[in-house]
């Protein structure tokens, strides 16, 4: 009888967790490969003569056709599935990259780097797998996106500084090389077995939980759909929380984009050397892992729009930590540690939030395309902010009036995000008064 009953308890894993995993990696070498622009921005100014605004203009490119895509990217993702789309991304983005190594001229790098990169990266971009993966899981929905932008921060913890190392090793060209032929020999295989699209294709259902399932124990089966539940995109924005998630995801944009490019040389004009500031960048990103992870698996017991008003408010100290340490007290390298170890925690903990919010408000029916929308608002924040602080190094010999503007958005987005009524429209809560209403009754 114990025999038979242990039989019984034991499960298989639950494929949704294959899913997370090839997701978390696909972010860690494509979104680390992406991130390490950064490194690349003094060689190639150096051997072509570059000014810093004009490199800055084809980063900046590539950011807003990644945000203008996205929403067509989304749509394909809900109308074909995210297996095709992103596995077919992933070729494309890696070919592109291993291209980039042949780089002479601007224009060139402008049509590889900011438009045929940028519009694959969007195939496969945190927003469709956090899409993927929000039908995958309902009640830990927060926590596996949250894993799945890890991988992002794990891609910048450690292909940033492996990527200085070869580019110092060798040169920049073969380091574009080595990026695109891990792409191409590592994640695509990947992908292409283990991408999945919906739990139903295994006759699965989310959270790998049994049906049907019991309400008192906060099943997912029995989770009542919000009063904006959609499956029409266009609705989501008659509506104001997806507008205040938005105007908060264009200053997240805009903090984030600006210091994936210029962070390195930032720190090349406040004397630290180039090894130096990859290692505090990787350093950021792997605090940003916990973060991620520990902010979606809080907003998976608490508040999520709560979560996301504390991380804008996080960053945004950060930032003015930063430039305090910087102006004031002429710190350089330690300025820039206690801006990795306070911002780190935040980073890029916006994204699986966001995206977990809108789905628990607007459903899944849409969500590639809603979250395609609310992030080519995050890619104008992105593709401004890298553009004008190219610009206004050129005009100032500084950084510090662009990274002030950033710091300063985000204490109004934090502001946006706290003001959302996540009891009134999100599903999370929906399910709750449904579950207690018969008692109430009674």
């Amino acid at each position: 009888m114990t025999s038979d009953a242990g039989a019984k308890q034991r499960k298989p894993v639950f494929y949704g967790w294959y899913i997370v995993a090839t997701c978390i990696f696909v972010a860690f070498v494509t979104n680390g490969a992406r991130n390490s622009f950064g490194i690349f921005v003094l060689p190639m100014s150096e051997e072509f003569e570059w000014s810093r605004g004009t490199i800055s203009f084809a980063a900046a490119l590539g950011f807003l056709v990644n945000g203008l895509t996205q929403p067509f990217m989304g749509q394909l993702l809900d109308r074909f599935g995210g297996r095709r789309v992103i596995v077919s991304s992933l070729a494309i983005f890696g070919v592109a990259t291993v291209a980039l190594s042949l780089t002479f001229h601007y224009l060139y790098l402008i049509f590889l780097f900011g438009i045929i990169s940028s519009i694959a990266l969007s195939g496969m971009s945190l927003n469709n797998t956090g899409t993927l993966l929000s039908r995958w899981f309902r009640r830990r929905r927060a926590t596996v996106v949250g894993l799945n932008a890890s991988g992002l921060s794990a891609g910048g913890l450690i292909l940033v500084p492996l990527g200085m190392y070869l580019l110092q090793s060798t040169n920049w060209r073969l380091t574009w090389v080595a990026f695109g032929v891990a792409i191409l020999v590592l994640s695509v295989p990947l992908a292409f077995f283990f991408l999945k699209d919906d739990p139903r294709d295994l006759s699965l259902s989310p959270d790998g939980d049994d049906e049907p399932l019991d309400s008192s124990t906060g099943s997912t089966a029995q989770r009542v759909a919000g009063m904006l539940d959609t499956d029409r995109w266009a609705q989501s924005f008659r509506s104001m929380p997806i507008w205040q998630m938005t105007i908060a995801y264009f200053a997240c944009g805009y903090t984030t984009a600006v210091l994936s490019v210029h962070f390195v040389p930032f720190a090349d004009s406040l004397g630290v050397g180039p090894q130096t500031a990859a290692f505090i960048f990787a350093l950021m990103m792997g605090l940003n892992v916990v973060g991620s992870i520990g902010a979606g698996i809080l907003s998976d017991k608490f508040s999520r729009k709560n979560m996301l008003a504390l991380v804008y408010f996080v960053r945004g100290t950060a930032y003015m930590l930063m430039l305090a340490g910087v102006e004031i007290f002429g710190l350089g390298t330690p300025a820039l540690l206690i801006f990795a170890i306070v911002a780190g925690i935040s980073w890029i903990a916006t994204a699986p939030l966001t995206t977990a919010l809108i789905a628990d408000v607007y459903g899944v029916r849409a969500l590639g395309t809603i979250s395609g929308v609310a992030f080519l608002v995050h890619a104008v924040g992105s593709g401004i902010s890298i553009w004008l602080a190219g610009e206004l190094f050129d005009l100032t010999g500084s950084y510090t009036i662009p990274f002030l503007i950033a710091g300063l958005f985000l204490f109004p987005a934090s502001i946006f995000a706290f003001s959302i009524k996540e009891k009134k429209y999100s599903s999370r809560y929906q399910t709750m008064e449904a579950a207690v209403a018969p008692a109430a009754g009674d």
